[in-house]
């Protein structure tokens, strides 16, 4: 199934109002920031955990399940970890990961690429699964980047409720501003099992999002990145 490439989504207002089911059933981002509350970080991760160890108990109960069973009475605690210290540890800054640039002595002027970095993240609509790979790109200016730093940086953003559009932005604006060029590119590939799952149940989909700055916005200059991820054209 070929697959498109699609732009920040604008929602449809009706009488001024996007309803919060129609930003859910059809995927739309509000902004590129992540929406955070301004008190995100006034109770410690440990309390987080444990208020999120109750509430999944709850859950649980409410659907019927017996958390007296072996299988389940260790569930809401290791959910609550999961969330905390995994999965959504990129809402913590905390965890940002450190970047160290050096001197790029070998006045290697072309573009660098890290393709098919493994991307799992969790879409924010329904907190299931996003999965796929991020392709990301860099001209250098002067330096350059250690290149297991990109897929930290990948994974650190990656590491929240997300939508598609916000990861592709979020990932690029970072490295511009670590690298101090505007000269990134972004791809990302990826599944979504609120897409496959559930709702319209379709397997096959899949998403394709892409950030283009600086030389990267020359129609050659893309063409090259596209073929070193091996995208080609059609994107």
């Amino acid at each position: 199934m070929k697959q498109k490439e699609i732009t920040l989504n604008t929602p449809h207002k009706e009488n001024g109002h996007v309803s919060p089911e129609d930003i859910g059933n059809d995927h739309i981002g509000t902004g590129f920031e992540t929406p955070m509350k301004a008190d995100a970080f006034a109770i410690s991760e440990e309390e987080k955990m444990k208020k999120i160890e109750f509430h999944v108990q709850e859950i649980m109960e409410t659907l019927g399940l017996d958390l007296n069973d072996d299988s389940l009475q260790g569930t809401p605690n290791r959910v609550a970890k999961m969330y905390v210290e995994e999965i959504f540890s990129g809402l913590n800054p905390a965890n940002k990961p450190k970047i160290t640039l050096f001197e790029n002595r070998y006045q290697y002027n072309q573009m660098l690429v890290e393709k098919d970095i493994t991307l799992y993240s969790h879409c924010e609509h329904h907190f299931v699964p996003i999965f796929g790979k991020a392709h990301v790109a860099y001209i250098s200016n002067g330096q350059v980047i250690g290149l297991s730093k990109l897929n930290r940086i990948v994974q650190y953003f990656a590491k929240r409720p997300q939508v598609q559009e916000r990861l592709t932005v979020q990932i690029a604006k970072e490295l511009q501003s670590v690298l101090k060029t505007e000269d990134v590119a972004v791809l990302i590939d990826a599944k979504h099992l609120c897409v496959s799952s559930r709702g319209v149940n379709d397997s096959n989909a899949a998403t394709v999002t892409s950030f283009y700055g600086g030389k990267f916005q020359d129609e050659n200059t893309k063409q090259e990145f596209l073929k070193y991820v091996e995208l080609g054209t059609e994107y």
